[in-house]
């Protein structure tokens, strides 16, 4: 298997709402981004699969090591032989990697996050750097153009995080911020049990409420930063936005049952949003 087909085999098998909106870029924007995305999974599933955290450290640091000597010339795994030839063409950096890693280096290092400002810098690392890549692939010439992917790639984990509510707990982690459980009257100790219909009240769906709006709010924003001019080449980050903004709609009209369940949008719907959104550039 070469390097190409190793990254495209583990883009199409993730079943990433991303994968559809690569499908719609010409062969070289495809190549990079498929690397790069399968540079994040590869990362992210140190620690989502990797139950030992001391393990899963030595792992991540190896990564560490590998982004080193890769953009010194010598690249050993396949994600990194695939990426490192493109890198130059559309500015991927060691620095915007290393940021990644760094996101999953505090998934080893923390459970909670006390406030929405220490959330913030998690979704800095592991979504906002991926926008800012992934808007200088897809090809930009506005600065503004960073900016509204960096915003827009924080409003998809937000949408992220109201998803994966019961998948984090039963891994013992709670992203949603201790600030806002307490402001809700929530205690960690009913979303850690995540069974149905414990985890469930008036108090938990107001917590849940108040996160969609202001994952809503992030979508706006970013909309607002995108320069007509980009529009176009930033098709495929409309097409993510939009499917995950359906996504979160759908979990708001089933009342927020995260805690014992995953929502999710078949491949066909996936596929039908990014070519409604290819069509209509919006």
């Amino acid at each position: 298997m070469t390097p190409q087909q190793y990254v495209q085999d583990r883009a199409s098998k993730s079943g990433s709402s991303f994968y559809y909106a690569f499908l719609f870029l010409p062969p070289p924007r495809r190549a990079a981004i498929t690397a790069f995305y399968a540079f994040c999974r590869e990362v992210d599933d140190v620690v989502d699969e990797v139950s030992d955290p001391s393990v899963a450290a030595t792992k991540l640091a190896w990564w560490r090591k590998e982004v080193a000597t890769a953009y010194a010339g010598r690249p050993s795994h396949p994600v990194m032989q695939a990426l490192l030839p493109l890198a130059p063409d559309f500015g991927i950096e060691a620095g915007h990697l290393n940021a990644v890693i760094d996101g999953c280096q505090m998934d080893l290092e923390q459970t909670r996050f006390l406030d929405f400002a220490g959330l913030s810098r998690y979704c800095h690392l592991v979504a906002g750097v991926v926008g800012e890549v992934a808007a200088n692939i897809f090809g930009r010439s506005e600065a503004d153009t960073v900016r509204y992917a960096h915003t827009l790639g924080r409003a998809m984990q937000l949408t992220n995080i109201i998803r994966d509510v019961g998948d984090d707990a039963r891994r013992g982690r709670i992203y949603l911020p201790v600030s806002e459980l307490q402001r809700f009257d929530v205690k960690a100790s009913e979303i850690l049990q995540r069974a149905k219909p414990w985890g469930y009240s008036d108090r938990f769906t107001a917590l849940m409420k108040f996160q969609a709006e202001r994952a809503h709010a992030t979508y706006d924003e970013a909309l607002s930063l995108l320069p007509a001019v980009d529009r176009q080449p930033q098709k495929p980050g409309l097409m993510m936005a939009n499917i995950y903004r359906t996504l979160l709609r759908e979990i708001e009209a089933q009342g927020f049952q995260v805690l014992h369940q995953r929502t999710s949008l078949t491949p066909l719907r996936k596929l039908w949003i990014a070519a409604r959104t290819h069509v209509r550039g919006r």
